[in-house]
């Protein structure tokens, strides 16, 4: 009778020629999250967008429409590459995809403005391209916004109040913003380590998912138990361990790129994050395993958790906080193991705060192992007696 030992040595290497046994599986552990996460880290590299192509539909020709064009064009995010007569030509080139978005000043807006009636600025963005289009926004939104504090300002001292009493009249308070964990604004910080880890958790619950049902698809997972000595637990150990190791490892050279080449804020241990990116793998290697206990099917484990992966990009709190989803899709979002890499990368990389007010979230990536032994018996049966639901 062989020891334990011996048995897991020999499931491990079963494990080991698995992942040897094809290309594609190198390919998609390791060097599709390495070559997508240096993709990423390298287009959000300005950390953000700028000069994205605008137009200007000036309709009044006079030297006040000319010099909101001058301070539009003035702005970091807005390049005003094209210059329109009517609104047709503005339209045409934007659907084209020639601009990403165009400004409209009406006929008479410097007469009508000084007379004090209230002309309309109007601007029109493509949201087909979501990230520019809402930085071109914000640029026409602050444009719209001083003009109309500079025709205040000039019809009141038309009617002779001061200068001064008209600043402090427009801007009764001055702003000192300090943004924290972010001073610099910087898209590259916030999304480049939620979308990185992203794609990694998303090629870990795929391979995962993948390696275990297609033992039942092609009717070897008998030998697999067998080769572990009838445990499920020793074969997925000796499954997911090489797995293990190398999506780690691709994690952890995508986490030492994002602090040593791209100057990622890092104001705790890096053992901490990388620590982090170790349980995230297992954690979401151990959320696979649940879904194939509960659904061991290849075809409908990898559509679940290819559609909860792709999901966790919107739900998992990166972008829209959980606090403001409706709340049945916020409740979905605490299921998803990325979502707790992302707070213990805010709370430790980003805030530097005490490593015990983390705890939590490193305690919830355990669960997600501890619970992936209870559909296990499951697993275990389907492996016994192997059917193919195609």
């Amino acid at each position: 009778m062989k020891s334990l030992l011996s048995v897991i040595k020999e499931s491990i290497w079963r494990g080991c020629m698995f992942v040897m046994s094809r290309p594609l599986y190198l390919v998609s552990i390791v060097v599709i999250p390495l070559l997508s996460g240096f993709i990423m880290l390298d287009l959000l590299k300005e950390g953000i967008g700028n000069h994205v192509p605008a137009a200007i539909v000036d309709l009044d020709g006079s030297d006040l429409s000319r010099r909101v064009t001058s301070n539009l064009d003035a702005m970091q995010t807005v390049d005003v590459k094209r210059s329109f007569n009517d609104f047709t030509e503005a339209r045409d080139a934007l659907q084209r995809g020639d601009i990403i978005g165009f400004f409209v000043i009406p006929e008479n807006f410097a007469g009508e403005a000084l007379a004090g009636r209230v002309p309309e600025i109007t601007y029109y963005t493509n949201y087909a391209y979501f990230v520019p289009a809402s930085l071109m926004y914000k640029g026409f939104k602050t444009i719209s916004v001083l003009s109309n504090g500079a025709l205040v300002s000039t019809t009141l001292v038309t009617a002779g109040l001061p200068e001064s009493s008209v600043t402090a009249l427009l801007m009764p308070y001055v702003n000192d913003m300090h943004p924290l964990g972010n001073p610099w604004m910087s898209y590259q910080i916030y999304m480049g380590h939620s979308f990185v880890p992203g794609i990694l958790a998303l090629m870990v619950m795929i391979i995962t998912v993948y390696s275990i049902t297609d033992e039942i698809k092609k009717k070897t997972s008998v030998e697999w138990l067998k080769s572990a000595g009838g445990s499920i637990v020793v074969a997925l150990i000796g499954k997911l361990a090489p797995q293990t190791l190398l999506f780690t490892l691709a994690g952890w050279i995508l986490q030492l790129a994002t602090y040593a080449l791209y100057d990622f804020p890092l104001n705790c241990n890096i053992v901490v994050m990388m620590t982090a990116m170790f349980l995230m793998v297992l954690a979401c290697q151990a959320f696979a395993v649940t879904v194939c206990g509960i659904v061991p099917n290849l075809r409908l484990a990898l559509s679940v958790c290819s559609l909860l992966s792709v999901l966790a990009f919107s739900i998992g709190g990166f972008t829209i906080p959980v606090e403001d989803m409706y709340r049945w899709i916020g409740i979905v979002s605490y299921i998803l193991p990325i979502r707790y890499y992302f707070l213990i990368y805010i709370d430790q990389s980003l805030n530097g705060v005490d490593l015990y007010y983390s705890r939590y979230y490193f305690i919830a990536l355990l669960v997600f192992v501890l619970v992936s032994f209870i559909p296990l018996f499951n697993l275990k049966r389907m492996c016994k007696k192997p059917v193919y639901v195609p």
